[in-house]
């Protein structure tokens, strides 16, 4: 016979038990004390006992040892009453309310791509020449050339000049600085980031995906906090919350994206962080069997019971 029981019920049972032995003890000590007041010398002053061990107590009206067979009963069965309700004690997870539908995204809901490292803006163009204007005083009047005789005859001898040495090359130019190494972010992968808790299941990607949506929905939903000035005011909506998950299953830079209001993007981003602080971490995204950086949206839906 399968019987459950859970705290409350098994406290109210240890209770009922200690206020049922505490009220047989003060019946008897009672019954006890009324007996002797009696007057049990002149009632059993003719009587010889027949041996020394039936008058121990001395009379027989007030021999507790007379009681010892069903008070040892009733101890043996509440021991065991005692150790069936310890071993059917139950302890029961509380429900966790997840409202349906709990990961579709509203078309309506507009999400940012994922934002990488932008490479430095090209440096500015030098500034135009500034061209100044010299005053006419300064600008002194040409002299007229002087010409020379240049003519050469057939007896002159005319000797080259040298060749003027070519000039050095030029240095090479400096090489290029080197490209910053950016960590590209994934948007969808071949194998999407999952909530930790479901890698040893039996099954392929798609059971151990499903059996990881299901724990992630437990975990928010059981540790989310219904603002009070939005369950005052009635708000009601979807808060979407974006993060990465890095190569080692890490959650960063997690963000709202989209907030209703009165704390619950808040409340949301809260709940994500405490993602950090389990003892498992998230199965990184793989894309070509290699650990990448995944962006993920995920939507927490706030709707009031």
């Amino acid at each position: 016979m399968d019987i459950a029981v859970d705290g409350r019920s098994l406290i109210i049972s240890l209770i009922g038990i200690m206020i049922l032995v505490t009220a047989i003890i003060f019946f008897f000590r009672n019954q006890f004390k009324k007996r002797s007041e009696e007057d049990f010398t002149e009632k059993y002053k003719d009587t010889s006992w027949s041996s020394p061990l039936k008058a121990r107590s001395k009379y027989p009206d007030v021999d507790v040892f007379n009681l010892s067979g069903p008070l040892f009963n009733f101890g043996l069965a509440a021991a065991l009453g005692l150790t069936l309700l310890a071993f059917s004690w139950t302890q029961r997870e509380a429900e966790v309310f997840i409202p349906d539908d709990a990961l579709a995204m509203e078309d309506d809901i507009e999400i940012e791509p994922p934002r990488t490292a932008e490479p430095p803006p090209p440096p500015p163009p030098p500034p135009p020449p500034v061209i100044e204007e010299v005053p006419e005083e300064e600008i002194e009047e040409e002299e007229e050339p002087e010409f020379v005789d240049q003519s050469v005859e057939e007896e002159t001898f005319v000797e080259a000049p040298p060749e003027p040495e070519a000039p050095p090359p030029p240095p090479p130019p400096p090489p290029p600085p080197p490209e910053p190494d950016v960590e590209e972010i994934f948007k969808v992968v071949e194998q999407m980031p999952r909530f930790p808790g479901c890698e040893n299941i039996a099954g392929g990607n798609d059971e151990k995906k499903a059996c990881a949506d299901k724990k992630m929905l437990e975990f928010i939903y059981k540790n989310i906090k219904y603002p009070a000035i939005a369950r005052e005011n009635g708000v009601e909506g979807t808060v979407v919350v974006r993060f990465v998950v890095a190569q080692d299953g890490t959650i960063t830079d997690p963000q709202v994206v989209r907030d209703i209001g009165a704390g619950c993007g808040d409340e949301a981003l809260r709940v994500v962080k405490l993602m950090n602080g389990m003892g498992e971490k998230w199965t990184p995204g793989k894309q070509r069997g290699r650990a990448v950086k995944v962006q993920f949206n995920l939507p927490v839906k706030f709707q009031l019971e």
